[in-house]
């Protein structure tokens, strides 16, 4: 254990986004993503939800300034609500992002989204149960 990091960053994580370069894509998946046949690196955080998750790493992985959008969320469908935990991704974000590189969400179509997440850095796994709250990461330079 270190002092200040959260629990719910592995080891594995930590290693994991340390490893990552500019531009690398980290996914955080729910419980009900297919994370095992889309992931070139898969992290199970069992009992980790990911705005705890989230409000663990942010403070130590930039976004990519180098992009418009770098946070992606699977778009759901028109005639579904808007999911709420999409509010408290972005109030963590503005609030972690300090340089402002946040403005919004890009949003990805279902499919394509299984596909886009296949080229990822990395995959993790946690136990959210919110529907559509997968979200991707673009890390960017410190």
């Amino acid at each position: 254990m270190l002092r200040t990091i959260s629990k719910c960053i592995s080891s594995d994580l930590m290693k994991c986004m340390m490893d990552m370069g500019h531009s690398d894509v980290l996914v955080i998946a729910d419980a009900n993503f297919p994370a095992a046949a889309h992931a070139k690196r898969l992290i199970r955080l069992p009992g980790v939800e990911i705005p705890e998750l989230l409000e663990a790493i942010l403070p130590y992985y930039p976004l990519d300034s180098f992009v418009p959008q770098p946070v992606a969320l699977m778009q759901h469908l028109p005639e579904e609500p808007t999911p709420e935990i999409w509010d408290i991704y972005r109030k963590l974000l503005m609030q972690y992002d300090t340089k402002g590189t946040f403005q919004d969400f890009r949003m990805i179509e279902r499919l394509d989204f299984y596909e886009e997440v296949e080229s990822a850095y990395a995959i993790v796994q946690t136990t959210t149960d919110a529907r559509y709250a997968n979200i991707v990461l673009q890390k960017g330079v410190i």
